[in-house]
């Protein structure tokens, strides 16, 4: 079931919402909490039992997850019920994590592993017939980090029944695609009266953040999204100019689209009281590598630091480490998005970024904030083309037309003073003869002031909690975002998945 769909909005969330309220008017707050934990089993239920939204039906993915929530508490009360026995401990937290990570390596990358041995080896061997589970990294991942935090005394000492624990990890909002949450930013939250007790004011913050999360995805991400499609399906045919339209758009439909989940999932937590981590913070304001790290996927940047990188070594052990602790951290971070070359190489150069950062700053040499933008922009940018390709050649064709390899085609006419650009290498060509440019009302120039619009969106406006925090009760607030609320659901004809649930 999706957000940004009409089954949801005006079925299933009043549904869950007036039921939650209802059993918390008259004081029976473990009946709401059970009504929470049927509603989000009915909201993962949806997708595994009806072939709707492009997904076959995959009622065993449902028992899956049940499986999962049942092992993984088991296994975390055990540790803690053993935390005197430190060998016992560590055989129950490896086991732990050895069946998450082993339910994950066999949705998510047997397949890739064939493929690459195949390749490598000439073998033959046949591929399975798998559809990844949804949320089944986000889940899995959320419960390694328990039973770790568990093993470590995080926890101190302290049990949680199952439908506690249950709740806490298929929590409708976050269960899909994040934001990815740790027991101790959600757990205590269930267990305090005022979670129970109606507020007007999260009613209202969490409608607004739901609302702006609703126009990002429908009216931008949506909208831009056919740009992409058309760059990348044609990425050997596209000049110097198209495949940096592709690789932008790219940049902003991700964004978007993402961090609208976020939004909305934020949103929709905060209508039942619940406060979520937030997700993103205007990631493309960063004027370094690890500023855009501490500003996208903030959860997800969060778990890699705190339960790869730190246990690795993290920065105690000499610099030299620390570059590959960076490097290996972020390979494995591209590793858990998807099981492709693409994702592991745009992780590694992501963590070979990181590592040249932190050796720039030992220089104490600043830079001026626009060229330290702009550096970051052109390396986030450049290495979202290997994220979104379908495969590395496909990638670095993009990006060899990117860096004008393959000559360079501007619009316009080459004659009177423009002629001179011939003879150096740069190819101008009338508007109708770039194929793949995108058209709007017929025009291919609006896309530049579509982008240029992203872009000062982007790097400019404040971001979706910086509108909210500002939110004030006025008459032109409440009618400008209903106006673009109306247009985004008046839109939800051309419902469309987040990207980020293929990861």
């Amino acid at each position: 079931m999706l957000f940004n769909s009409y089954i949801f909005i005006f079925v299933f969330l009043p549904i869950t919402y007036f039921g939650f309220w209802g059993f918390n008017r008259f004081h029976y707050t473990k009946l709401a909490i059970a009504w929470l934990i049927v509603a989000s089993l009915a909201f993962y239920g949806y997708w595994n039992f009806l072939p709707l939204e492009g997904h076959p039906a995959t009622p065993g993915y449902f028992l899956l997850i049940i499986l999962s929530l049942v092992f993984n508490h088991q296994i975390g009360e055990a540790i803690s019920s053993s935390a005197l026995n430190s060998r016992k401990a560590r055989s129950l937290l490896i086991l732990g994590i050895v069946v998450n990570i082993g339910l994950i390596a066999y949705y998510k990358y047997i397949n890739f592993i064939l493929t690459s041995l195949n390749d490598v080896f000439s073998t033959n061997f046949h591929k399975f017939d798998i559809i990844l589970p949804l949320g089944i990294s986000f889940y899995s991942f959320t419960q390694i980090a328990y039973l770790v935090d568990v093993y470590k005394g995080e926890t101190k000492g302290e049990k949680y029944d199952l439908p506690t624990y249950g709740l806490f990890i298929i929590f409708f909002p976050h269960l899909i695609a994040g934001p990815i949450v740790r027991y101790n930013e959600l757990i205590p939250q269930f267990r305090v009266l005022k979670t129970f007790v109606f507020s007007h004011k999260k009613l209202a913050l969490g409608l607004a953040t739901f609302s702006i999360g609703l126009i990002k995805k429908v009216l931008i991400a949506d909208n831009i999204s056919p740009w992409v499609g058309t760059i990348f399906n044609h990425i050997g045919d596209v000049t110097f100019i198209e495949a940096w339209v592709g690789a932008l758009t790219y940049t902003f439909q991700l964004y978007f689209d993402f961090s609208s989940y976020s939004d909305m999932a934020i949103g929709l937590a905060l209508m039942f009281n619940i406060d979520l981590p937030i997700n993103f913070d205007s990631p493309y304001k960063s004027l370094s590598i690890s500023d855009f790290w501490r500003r996208w996927h903030i959860t997800l940047s969060n778990l890699l630091r705190d339960y790869l990188y730190i246990p690795l070594g993290g920065s105690r052990r000499g610099e030299a480490r620390r570059y590959v602790n960076l490097i290996v951290t972020m390979f494995l971070g591209g590793l858990w998005h998807g099981a492709g070359w693409t994702f592991i190489i745009w992780g590694g150069l992501h963590g070979l970024f990181l590592a040249i950062n932190h050796g720039w700053r030992k220089l104490n040499i600043k830079l001026p904030k626009f060229i330290a933008w702009l550096i970051t922009f052109f390396a986030v940018v450049v290495t979202w083309v290997l994220f979104r390709a379908k495969d590395l050649p496909q990638g670095m064709a993009l990006i060899t037309s990117m860096l004008g390899f393959n000559g360079i085609v501007l619009p316009g006419q080459a004659s009177g003073k423009l002629s001179f650009l011939t003879a150096i290498g740069i190819d101008l060509k009338s508007w109708t003869e770039l194929t793949y440019l995108p058209n709007i009302g017929g025009n291919k120039v609006l896309v530049f002031f579509v982008l240029a619009a992203l872009l000062t969106i982007t790097t400019r406006f404040p971001n979706s909690q910086e509108i909210v925090q500002k939110l004030k009760p006025t008459w032109w607030y409440a009618l400008s975002l209903g106006l673009l609320t109306s247009c985004a659901l008046l839109s939800l004809n051309r419902v469309s998945e987040f990207l980020y649930f293929q990861f």
